[in-house]
């Protein structure tokens, strides 16, 4: 197995510096951190990959029966750290990638030295007092749109993930990334996405680890970032000034900064 063509994987910055692992979330792929890789590459060599079945990763690669939960893509991650004979890193996980990269550090924790969560959610379904964003009827009832008509879901939830209405040019590349997906791929991440609940894995997370939330997100409400930020011991939230769920696009500054703070790389 070639994991590199598999998950085609780059590597860009200063090799032999710290190295930083950054993973993207449903329906992307690694060019979703093009505009905060540029500040990161001055302090560390960058790992980015594609899931299976995301962007120009080896489709052929994919089966329902191994990316039909998390684990699977904890898997490839830890395959990627395995191939490239990574250690001590930094991995950054965009929405569901965050509990990924719990998940990978969890089965694997001698590669991994920090964990940077963007916009992160342990489970979206509503439980008792924990609050996730969205009721079980809100999930089934997105889960069954997607599965019915999926460019005409991801015409109408893109724009509502990214957020940001006074600049349409950020729903409309989320909208085409989304598209680019194949649509059973699409249906079996979000399916893995959305009806996962990885908030008993939290307590475990024992590396120091940064949570980025934004100061309205549709996906990731604050309340989630503050029970992520209590459930893992130690953790660190930081509220950017961005708003939707993709900071690394809707404000990539503040997002490298932040991330290079915590990483003791600034200046």
């Amino acid at each position: 197995m070639n994991v590199d063509k598999r998950n085609n994987v780059t590597v860009t910055g200063r090799r032999g510096a710290p190295v930083v692992m950054l993973a993207h979330g449903f329906g992307c792929d690694q060019n979703m951190w093009r505009l905060v890789v540029p500040a990161l590459a001055e302090h560390f060599e960058v790992v980015l990959f594609d899931y299976v079945g995301a962007g120009r990763s080896d489709l052929s690669a994919w089966s329902e029966e191994r990316y039909a939960s998390l684990d699977g893509y904890a898997r490839d991650v830890v395959e990627i750290c395995r191939e490239l004979d990574l250690r001590d890193v930094m991995f950054v996980g965009h929405s569901v990638s965050s509990m990924i990269g719990v998940l990978a550090a969890a089965r694997e924790p001698g590669r991994f030295a920090r964990l940077v969560l963007v916009t992160p959610s342990p489970r979206y379904i509503d439980d008792g007092d924990y609050r996730g964003g969205f009721s079980k009827a809100d999930i089934e009832e997105l889960l069954e749109s997607l599965d019915a008509n999926y460019l005409g879901w991801s015409a109408t939830m893109a724009p509502l993930i990214m957020g940001n209405p006074d600049r349409p040019e950020l729903g409309q590349e989320l909208t085409n990334s989304f598209c680019a997906t194949d649509p059973d791929v699409a249906r079996v991440f979000a399916h893995a996405t959305f009806l996962s609940d990885n908030r008993a894995d939290l307590a475990a997370v024992t590396v120091p680890t940064l949570i980025l939330e934004c100061t309205q997100d549709f996906i990731a409400p604050r309340e989630v970032g503050a029970y992520v930020h209590a459930a893992i011991p130690g953790s660190k939230l930081v509220t950017l000034d961005a708003t939707g769920h993709c900071p690394q696009l809707s404000a990539p500054e503040a997002t490298a900064q932040a991330i290079l703070s915590f990483a003791g790389a600034t200046p």
